[in-house]
């Protein structure tokens, strides 16, 4: 047809459609225009010429001329216009979803990783420290379950505080030990070495533990053990400890440490200075120690009945976990006995003892208060 558009210029409707009422109607207009227009319609053809209307006079031949160029103009300038104008939706289009997903990133990278799970301590006093009685009980727990009197004649029971009324500030705490799941994000965004230790510094230590039986906690390639993720992170000093502390710290906005000794211990058996979380009589069946468990650590939480008044899990057996309260001579307080632990006169919350700051054991983890 005379005076068509060439498919670069055209902006035909099937291709504009969905993109648009607007664009697409003045796509279709500028296209029905050019067929139904009466000067297209009485426009001369190619082979004939201007004489092939002879019922205009020359004068109405160069208005109708004239218009229809007129129009031609307009309509080319219309179908630019659609075209830049679509170009130009695309590119918001592309624009919004860009900025969605950039903000999208954006919250994620703000939230940052899973915080662990904490409990309210009420500020307030508590019963802290053991007497006569209890200590007693707790050396012949120990008697029963060995057969021998090493922790009796060793005192392991003698430099707990007497009894007494403390106060502390209320805070909260984690519920549980800090995982291998939990310890993983800080490794993989620091690069902190991985909790291990090799064979020359574990001889170094004088543990009765093989050196073999650390295998099973050890870390490989930046992960941990596998099947193991939900189990309390131990092999790190108390260093790491305060390293992954402050990471958690600057990553969250809030201000993790580790708990002092009485906040520990305040948590653990509540106000009312119970021997154990859950009360006063041992009872292997609500934690994991070696006289029931399976000489292992197991996933935190597993004995809930085992909680204390305050809801903290893991309070007694499972593993030592390390506190602020310095024991001299570079060692730190630790709390709540271990897997490895029998009678279990160690699992109460009273007793204590301290290790060398930079001892990475199979026994101890950690848990961590967030300051309110």
């Amino acid at each position: 047809m005379f005076f068509t558009l060439s498919p670069r210029e055209r902006v035909g409707p099937a291709k504009r459609e969905g993109e648009g009422g607007l664009l697409a109607c003045a796509g279709r207009q500028s296209g029905a225009l050019l067929t139904t227009h009466p000067a297209i319609t009485n426009a001369p053809s190619p082979s004939h010429g201007f004489a092939a209307v002879p019922s205009l006079s020359r004068r109405e031949r160069a208005k109708k001329v004239t218009a229809f160029a007129s129009f031609a103009r307009a309509s080319r300038y219309v179908n630019l216009l659609t075209v830049v104008l679509a170009m130009g939706v695309r590119r918001l289009v592309l624009a919004a979803l860009l900025a969605l997903s950039l903000a999208a990133c954006a919250a994620r990278a703000t939230e940052g990783p899973p915080l662990p799970e904490t409990i309210a301590v009420r500020a307030g006093a508590f019963i802290a420290g053991s007497d006569r009685a209890e200590r007693e009980m707790a050396y012949r727990l120990d008697e029963a379950a060995y057969g021998h009197s090493r922790t009796r004649k060793w005192q392991w029971y003698e430099n707990e505080a007497d009894r007494q009324k403390r106060e502390t500030a209320g805070f909260r705490i984690t519920r549980t030990p800090i995982t291998n799941g939990q310890y993983a994000a800080f490794v993989a965004a620091t690069g902190h070495p991985a909790p291990d230790v090799d064979p020359d510094t574990w001889a170094g230590y004088g543990l009765i533990h093989p050196y073999v039986r650390t295998r099973r906690h050890a870390w490989r390639d930046g992960k941990p053990p596998s099947g193991r993720t939900d189990h309390p992170v131990v092999m790190v000093s108390h260093g790491d400890a305060e390293a992954y502390a402050a990471w958690l710290s600057s990553v969250s906005g809030r201000a993790w440490r580790l708990p002092k000794e009485a906040e520990w211990e305040k948590a653990a058996r509540g106000k009312g200075g119970r021997r154990y979380p859950w009360g006063d009589d041992w009872d292997p069946r609500l934690a994991n120690s070696h006289d029931a468990g399976p000489f292992d650590t197991l996933p935190v939480g597993r004995f809930p009945a085992g909680a204390s008044p305050f809801g903290l899990l893991d309070g007694a057996g499972q593993v030592f976990e390390w506190t602020a309260t310095a024991a001299g001579g570079g060692r730190f307080i630790v709390k709540g006995g271990s897997w490895d632990d029998s009678g279990c006169g160690i699992c109460r919350p009273a007793a204590r003892h301290g290790r060398p700051a930079a001892i990475k054991h199979i026994l101890i983890g950690f848990r961590l208060i967030v300051e309110q």
